[in-house]
């Protein structure tokens, strides 16, 4: 643990540089070894109720609670509150929200009594750039995705007025646009709905027309999911 310890920080401006200061916080924020540090402290911090799992990638923390334990939610909230204190942390409530899960065809709609009065409850929430539904669906995820490569095919357009060959395109297009289409799909294609398909698989079809994407790359992909 003592790699963690000894820290300082300065901040430069143009010519000037500040004096340096302890860092007193156990994990450095925007710092590359920020991610390795939390998963080092938050090494110990697990679920005290039996059947709930505490996920953790990078500075996120999730808590998955099954309906069976939802009277076990103000005891996990208070438990990684005590935890971070121990820890030099904080826990911002204010920022933490609640998403309440239920199967797509469930009739009946399960909503437990308010957490906390700061814990604000939702009905979608974006995990790891990946953005879901109370409902399980990603339907949201994907208009949002595709939007998002429409505005970067004006640029390739772009690129392609000012000289750019169709060689060079294609890698912006696999490099860019294919992989924010593709962006952790192994956890969330299995969500789609055949709209949702369609949607993703048309926006391909015309990059294919364009001579942006390879017939055959389209096909094999096609096929594999």
């Amino acid at each position: 643990m003592q790699f963690f310890q000894g820290h300082s920080h300065c901040t430069k401006f143009g010519n000037q540089t500040s004096a340096f200061r302890e860092i007193t916080a156990s994990i450095v924020q925007g710092s590359a070894i920020g991610p390795a540090s939390y998963v080092v402290t938050s090494c110990d911090l697990t679920a005290v109720t039996a059947g709930n799992r505490v996920c953790k990638y990078a500075d996120d923390t999730y808590i998955i609670i099954p309906a069976c334990n939802s009277h076990s939610r103000l005891a996990e909230l208070d438990h990684i509150g005590t935890w971070a204190g121990h820890n030099n942390l904080h826990l911002n409530r204010v920022k933490s929200v609640e998403l309440n899960v239920s199967a797509p065809r469930r009739r009946r709609q399960f909503n437990p009594p308010a957490c906390r009065p700061e814990i604000k409850r939702v009905t979608t929430l974006t995990i790891l750039g990946v953005t879901i539904t109370n409902k399980l669906s990603v339907s949201e995820h994907v208009r949002t995705v595709v939007n998002s490569c429409t505005q970067i095919m004006h640029a390739i357009r772009i690129l392609r007025s000012r000289g750019m060959g169709d060689a060079q395109l294609q890698l912006v297009y696999l490099a860019v646009v294919v992989a924010k289409l593709t962006y952790a799909s192994s956890s969330w294609w299995g969500f789609t709905t055949a709209s949702d398909r369609q949607h993703l698989e048309g926006f391909l079809r015309r990059g294919c027309r364009q001579n942006l994407y390879s017939t055959d790359i389209y096909n094999s992909n096609s096929r594999r999911n």
